[in-house]
Parts: C-alpha cells; structure tokens; sequence
C-alpha cells in the first residue's frame, strides 16, 4: 500500500519536549563516519544530527575527521579512531540509543572487520541502526555480515544496484522483507519501504539537492530522530521530509545551483518550524 508523506500525516506523531526534562531523556546517537582522507561526510552527518532534536551526539572517527567536527560543531561530543580509517571500536556501546553508520568510511580491510563487529554489538544490545553509504557497499560486496533487523538502510540507487542486482521500487521492498528492515529508496520523491509492505512516498525534494553529501545529511538526521525516540520507519519518514523541505526552501531562495550540502543543515530549523507550526 503506498501512502503520501506531508505534514498532515507526520504532524499526530511528532514528539514534544517537556519542560521538566534533561539533554539525557532526548537520546543519545553514536555517529561512525569520515576517515583521514573523507573528514567531510563525518562534518555533514554529525551537523545534521546536532538539528535533529536528540540529546546528544558522538562522533567516532580518526584523528582528522574529528577536528574538523569539533571546528565546526563543538557541541559533538568525541571518540577517536587511531589510524586512518574505522578499525575499533568505542567504547561501551550499550549507552547509545542508536548508531549510525557509513558515510565517509572508506572499505578498508580493517573497516570490513570493524563493521562486522559493530553489526553484532548493536543486534546484541539492541541499539537501532541507520546504514548508510560505505556500510552498504560493505554489505553489498560481502553478502555474509550480519544485518540487525530493525535497522534503516538508505541506498541512493547505485548503493540498491549493489545490494540486491537492481534499483527499481520492487527491489527496495524485496531487501526490506529479507533484512526485516526500513529501506529508504533515495532520490526524486524518495521512498520508504517497511518489512510488512507499506510504501511511504516523499513529497518534498528537488534536482538542488543532487549534490555530494546530502545524503551524509540525511544520514545524521535520521539517526538522531530514532535516538530522539521514532520508530525506525517513522524516523525514515520524518527525515526524508524534513531534509527535502530544507531543499526546497534553499532552492526557493538561492537556485537550485548554488547551495550546497552544508546549507541543507541550516535549512532544517525551518522545515522543522514547518512541521511544527511555530
């Protein structure tokens, strides 16, 4: 069954925050993106995350990547990576209420290894995932990893190629019943499938957002909405929305030539006024 997303559907589901409350009752989101030579993507999500309204937000990642975070968002929270690329884990991962993970990963052999084991920590603790970017080219080139049911997948169609062998809405559905997870399908009205057959359809975004790291924005936005406390589909639904609105209010503004990704996180204050009413 496909369904429109708008803010009329969104809005009965959006959280409020009370004002007896602490940073600790809004979720805590473990970021692991970027490397030595992709610092940028782990600049994008962790932004995007900051806007999303949860609690806190950890950035793990090497040495670079993390300056340049705490450069831009100093209030990203920091676990560093020794090396060049994700090889260890942090720390205690049973305190995260969710993980997201990929953009700016790199595929390096020690990558591979460390993914893994943070596929089995976050099933083995529960901790909802977002996989994103490099995870799924991962995932794709090394069908055997384990794939926490439950999680959120969001391949562009290239990503939905590798992982299943085709790009159409069909495929999206089949990799959502067969991992138990929401895939969002990315790009014009962006869709997100859910394991019982629900297709939800994007009606916000524009050719302005086809630029490198939009979806590194998306990423961190849509981990920091489950570890706000969204259900996994809801979480997808929410940020596809709000990160297309941010879009089309930039291409509204400034063309749709002449923004950039970064701008998408600016952006989302106001596509969250939108929802909200304020």
């Amino acid at each position: 069954m496909e369904q429109r997303i708008t803010p009329d559907t969104l809005r009965p589901y959006l959280l409020q925050r009370e004002n007896d409350s602490h940073k600790g009752d809004y979720g805590h989101l473990l970021l692991v993106c970027g490397c030595q030579r992709m610092p940028g993507a782990a600049v994008l999500a962790t932004g995007a995350a900051l806007h999303s309204g949860c609690g806190l937000v950890t950035l793990h990642s090497t040495e670079r990547a993390l300056q340049a975070v705490v450069n831009n968002f100093p209030s990203a929270m920091l676990s560093e990576n020794p090396g060049n690329c994700f090889s260890v884990l942090p720390e205690n991962i049973g305190k995260y209420s969710a993980i997201a993970v990929g953009p700016g990963l790199g595929q390096a052999p020690e990558t591979l290894k460390a993914l893994a084991r943070l596929l089995q920590e976050a099933d083995g603790h529960h901790i909802p995932l977002v996989l994103d970017a490099d995870a799924l080219n991962l995932l794709a080139a090394h069908p055997g990893l384990p794939i926490p049911a439950g999680s959120v997948m969001t391949p562009h169609l290239g990503e939905l190629r590798r992982l299943t062998g085709d790009d159409s809405p069909g495929a999206a559905l089949r990799l959502s019943r067969g991992t138990g997870c929401v895939v969002v399908r990315k790009g014009f009205h962006s869709q997100v499938v859910t394991p019982d057959g629900e297709v939800y359809v994007n009606t916000t975004g524009n050719p302005g957002m086809a630029k490198g790291g939009s979806g590194d924005v998306l990423t961190g936005l849509i981990g920091g909405l489950i570890a706000r406390g969204y259900p996994a589909a809801r979480a997808a639904c929410l940020g596809v929305w709000l990160h297309g609105f941010a879009g089309d209010r930039l291409t509204a503004t400034c063309t749709a030539e002449s923004y950039d990704s970064r701008d998408l996180i600016t952006a989302l204050p106001e596509a969250f006024r939108e929802l909200y009413r304020i």
